[in-house]
This record gives structure tokens, sequence and C-alpha cells, in this order.
């Protein structure tokens, strides 16, 4: 079947992201050891982390782990069917194993290859944030300065907030924003001004003391940063990093991943367990959370940089300071599920976890559930590092063999079947997005539903926009977004219908109840799936 364009119905999830990296705090840190340095308030500063111990890997260990990378990959890819994965390894400042496997498009000949370009997802953030270190090197903004500054009609629902909100706290996910704020609006069609302008309608946990993973949190930041350069996002990527680092094919614009003629199109797993070239994400709304496209050897250029300080080659592209508060713990993640476990903490865009050694570990994994799962995980104490790029829907294979290769450089061989346990890990999160009530099975007993003309009308909500509903042939029609996207209300019980959703936040079909009665028509209505921070409302004109 051929793509089906789903240019305006979309949103960069990182799927199970809190679930994923309490996983690996608890694989990481089994037991009680060297603990991570706490984060203090950026007014305070950071308190410098305890030095990093020496290599503990030999030479022997890592070429082992690397001689069985490509059994991983090729076994981790029969069992779940993904169709291409591209997969790099840095060592010491070189490239030791960089490998394409599979196919770019199912039923189309084209293998991948290293220089198979890939969509990212959020593996965007990490990159995000190095290219904010490198703006904060060059003096142009500070980590710790208000996102106003630069972003001035940027709001959140608390006034205070709004005026003393970071860089650093949007990157950390720790401004009080609620989980994945904003996404709904994408998946509606609406742009990142729209979206950033809205976010002030969102309620707030409390500031700087609760975590809540988002993808316009760092957006927002990303773009204050793009103002204070007087530039867009995209071309400050590429002016700070991609092009000084010789990334030839990585881009933050979905123009340029669409074009690209050896890239890997996005595959989602079919009822049947087929797995199909369906839909195309363009996730440039959200550009510095999830938008970056690039390839197993762009990388490995990148990883180097990290490990390296900053440096390539013998140029510093990234100034140190700026790029090692990056790796820095800002705020708890995930709490210790266990007396012996340990927290799991988030840096500058990067999942940050200490093992029992005290080596540093930071990690990022990146899922778009229209058909990209990627994973970069570092261990700089080793100037280790292994990037996983796929083009599948996330079934767990990208964040297992990187888990896998490091464990059998630690231990000769995976200590658990972790293809198992992350892809049960996105399986919940799947399900735990669908609506408690089964629309698909019919009421027990059924109300009817009043006349059409009862519900027919504009709505208005100060967070979604106009939503319509039109009634033709005996059908109801639900308009919502920019763009007008049309949802069929099939009669459920009552005044409830159902509709189904569609996009990345896709999570099948969702209620849709009119309330009230004014003059013979409906005064309100609710949209379930849009009402998940109790915004999903709206009033009759």
């Amino acid at each position: 079947m051929g793509l089906q364009r789903r240019a305006r119905h979309r949103r960069s999830r990182a799927v199970a992201a809190a679930a994923l990296a309490s996983l690996l705090a608890a694989a990481f840190a089994t037991t009680a050891g060297a603990s991570a340095p706490p984060a203090a308030p950026p007014s305070f500063g950071l308190r410098a982390p305890p030095p990093q111990p020496p290599p503990q890997l030999t030479k022997a260990q890592i070429d082992d782990a690397v001689a069985k990378l490509d059994g991983i990959v090729e076994s981790g890819m029969r069992k779940t069917g993904v169709p291409g994965v591209a997969v790099a390894v840095v060592h010491n400042d070189r490239v030791v194993h960089l490998q394409g496997f599979g196919e770019r498009q199912v039923g189309r000949p084209g293998a991948v290859e290293p220089d198979t370009v890939f969509q990212l997802a959020s593996l965007s953030k990490p990159i995000a944030s190095t290219v904010v270190a490198g703006a904060v090197g060059s003096k142009a903004v500070a980590w710790d300065e208000p996102v106003t500054k630069h972003l001035p009609d940027f709001a959140l629902n608390d006034p205070w907030v709004t005026d003393h909100v970071t860089l650093a706290d949007l990157f950390a996910h720790r401004s009080g924003l609620p989980d994945h704020a904003g996404d709904l609006l994408e998946d509606l069609g609406y742009d990142r001004a729209y979206i950033l302008q809205h976010l002030r309608h969102e309620p707030l946990t409390p500031f700087r003391a609760s975590y809540a993973y988002t993808n316009y949190g760092p957006t927002a930041a990303a773009q204050a940063v793009a103002n204070a350069k007087d530039t867009s996002w995209e071309k400050l990527a590429a002016d700070t990093l991609y092009t000084p680092a010789g990334m030839d094919s990585t881009s933050s614009r979905f123009a340029d991943y669409e074009k690209a003629g050896n890239k890997a199109v996005t595959h989602v797993k079919t009822g049947g367990g087929a797995w199909q070239a369906k839909y195309v994400r363009d996730a440039d709304a959200q550009s510095p959370a999830g938008g970056v496209s690039s390839t197993a050897r762009d990388m490995t250029a990148w990883m180097r940089l990290q490990l390296a300080n900053g440096k390539l080659g013998g140029d510093q592209i990234i100034a140190p300071e700026p790029l090692e508060r990056t790796h820095l713990p800002e705020i708890v993640s995930q709490a210790p599920t266990n007396p012996a476990g340990r927290a799991g903490f988030y840096g500058l865009g990067w999942n940050v976890s200490y093992d029992d050694q005290g080596r540093l570990r930071l990690s990022h994994s990146g899922a778009f559930a229209l058909g990209a799962n990627t994973n970069v995980t570092l261990l700089p104490s080793e100037r280790l590092g292994i990037v996983v790029l796929t083009n599948g829907e996330p079934v767990g294979l990208a964040d297992s063999i990187a888990f896998d290769f490091l464990d059998t450089a630690q231990h000769g061989k995976p200590t658990a079947d972790w293809l198992a346990l992350i892809g049960q890990v996105y399986e919940q999160e799947e399900q735990a997005a669908r609506s408690p009530t089964d629309y698909a099975k019919p009421s027990l007993a059924p109300a009817p539903a009043r006349p059409d003309d009862t519900y027919v009308g504009t709505y208005r909500n100060d967070y979604y926009g106009p939503l319509r509903v039109t009634a033709a042939d005996g059908v109801l029609t639900m308009h919502l977004g920019p763009d007008t996207m049309r949802f069929r209300l099939t009669h459920y019980d009552g005044d409830t219908f159902s509709f189904r959703t569609v996009g990345e936040n896709a999570a099948g079909l969702f209620g849709v109840t009119f309330t009230g009665d004014v003059d013979g028509k409906a005064a309100k209505v609710r949209v379930e799936s849009l009402d998940r921070n109790g915004l999903g409302t709206f009033t009759r004109e």
C-alpha cells in the first residue's frame, strides 16, 4: 500500500519515556553504590559531579561486544520483523562499528546503509541541547536566563513562573507543564507558533519540584535561543552543529528528510503482524524536540563530539562547560522502585544515571507511533557510545540492542531479555492511552440521541479553537483544527457519540458527549481524547 500522508496529524511521542527511564535506572543500578550529585536550583548553580572513574572495560571486552553486535541486531529483527536498522559504535574517538540491516521500505528495492537517513524522533532532544550549548558557549544566551528574554510572548499559567522559567527548566522538563503538553494541538494540525502561544492554558504542577516530559517545553527554549541569534532554529542547528561537525546528511527540516533519496520510511505493524509503510510523519512543529533526521554515520560524529567535551577532529565545535552542563542531573525523573534501587535523573535533553562504580550513563530514546524508534547510549568514562536507528514503530528493538550491547561488553552476554521487557513497556503504554470505554462494543441499553439539529453548531475553546458540528444525510461530523479536520460521529448512548482518533496520538475510539439544553440546543460538548488536562470542553457560541 502507498504512503498515506498524515503531514498535519502529528505528535512527537517519546512513548513510555518515564517507564523506560525507570527500567534503565533499575538495570544500571540494581544495588546500592555510588550516588549521583543532587541537582540544585539554577540560581544557586550546580555542584560539580564526582570525578569519573578510569575506564573499566578492556579493549578485548568491547571488541567481543562489537563482534556479537550484528547477531544481536539480526536476532531482534527476526523476532520483531522491524524492516530496517542502522547501528554505529564509537570508542576512544574511533568508529569501531557502522552497519545497516534490512530494507528502507518494505516491498521496494533499497537496503539500509550507514548513510541511510532516518527520522530520530525524541533522540532530537540531546542534539538540540548540544546546539543550545553551542549558543551558550558563544555568549548569545545562558542556560539559566529566562525564556521570555528572547521569547517575550511566551507565557505559562502562573505569572511568576512565566517570569522565571529558564532554558534549563524547559530542557529538563521541570517547568510544571503537564506530560506532553501541546502534543494534542499538533495532532490537530496547529503550528509551532500557535502551540507555544497556547501553553499558557495548560495547568501547572509545582515549578522545579515536579518532572513531566514534554516536547513543547524544549521547543519553546530552542525557539528563544534561535530568536536570540536572530535566525531560525533549523538554520541555527545547521550552523552551530551539523555543518561544523561534517554531519552533511543531518537536518532539522522535514523537507530535507522527505527529499532524501536514501531514506528509511516509517512503518507500522498491521493487525495481521505484517509491517506496512502507511504514514508520513512531519514533526516540523516541534523540530527541536523530535524533528531531526540523520544517518548512523553522521551520528558517530555527534557521539564522538559528546565523548570528547565538544571536540571533533581537533576542533572545538561546542564549548566544553555548557556541554558538560547538559550531562548533569537537573531533576529526579524516576524515584527508586525498591530500597536497593537508585533514582533516575533527567539532565538537559538527556536521561542521566550512574552505576555502582559511579560511571555516568547518558541515554535517550525516540519513538514515533507512526513508525520510528531510536536510541543513543553513552558511557563517557569509557569513551563508548552506541546509536541504533530503526524504521518501525516502537516495539523495543532499538533500546534492547543498546542494552544487549552494553551488557555484553560488561558481562559477556545480556543479563535479561531486554527485547521482551522493553517491548512490554511500549505495549503497556499503548494500552494505557486507550479510552476506558470500549466504543467498538454497542452500549447494552442505549438511550436514543436527540435530533441532529440539537448538536449542530459551532463551539468555542480557548485552547483548541473552534469545534463545528454539521449534519448531512443523517450523519454527524465534527470539524476541528486550522485545516478543519473531519471526524464522523457514531452514536453510542444518549448524547454520547464516538469518533476515531488519528495521527501520532491516535489511540482508537473516544467519546464525544454533548450536555445542556438551551432552546433545544446542546450547550457544551466534551471531547474525551482532548480532555487529558481538563481542557477538552467546548462551549456553544
